[in-house]
């Protein structure tokens, strides 16, 4: 059983791990090799530490254990313009637990995060190439947007998926 609550500094050691994991598992290949290989946990560790002690807007999922599998974080869209109030900033599942659900309720437990704040819409920024866009497109999420952002001296396209209403629709739902 996976339950999500908000994160604590002592879980910045399992977000940075996640972090590392994750960026490495899906963008091989769309982001330089070297981003990736001088990414290190050590050095996430201290910013989410940095991030939690400051009451960051972070929830962490974990298994039935009370071990962290996954993270996100959320606040207002830091896009004015777009139609949605609130915002998804991160969401990642550690490569070898995606594909069990985590991520689905790690999204509704961000929805609710949102709404409790007084959010009535969501959206997410992702790399276009990043094969996380199904899993946004399979809850209901909506293509509303795209842009061109440099990172790490690469210019790469994002996808932003949309919700008008804070709740997931998985496929087939509709």
């Amino acid at each position: 059983m996976t339950r999500v609550r908000a994160g604590r500094p002592g879980d910045a050691r399992a977000i940075s791990h996640i972090y590392v994991e994750s960026w490495r598992d899906a963008y091989a290949g769309i982001l330089p090799d070297h981003v990736l290989l001088r990414m290190s946990e050590q050095g996430e560790q201290a910013s989410w530490r940095r991030m939690l002690a400051r009451d960051e807007l972070v929830l962490v999922a974990e298994n039935g254990r009370g071990t962290v599998v996954a993270f996100g974080s959320w606040g207002a869209s830091r896009v004015k313009g777009l139609g949605y109030s609130g915002e998804v900033y991160t969401l990642y599942v550690l490569p070898e637990r995606q594909g069990q659900g985590i991520g689905q309720r790690l999204l509704a437990g961000l929805f609710e995060a949102l709404g409790a704040a007084g959010h009535k819409s969501a959206v997410i920024w992702v790399l276009a190439d990043n094969p996380s866009r199904f899993f946004y497109e399979a809850l209901g999420g909506r293509r509303v947007a795209e842009r061109n952002e440099r990172i790490w001296g690469v210019v790469l396209p994002q996808a932003a998926y949309g919700w008008r209403g804070l709740r997931l629709r998985p496929e087939g739902v509709r």
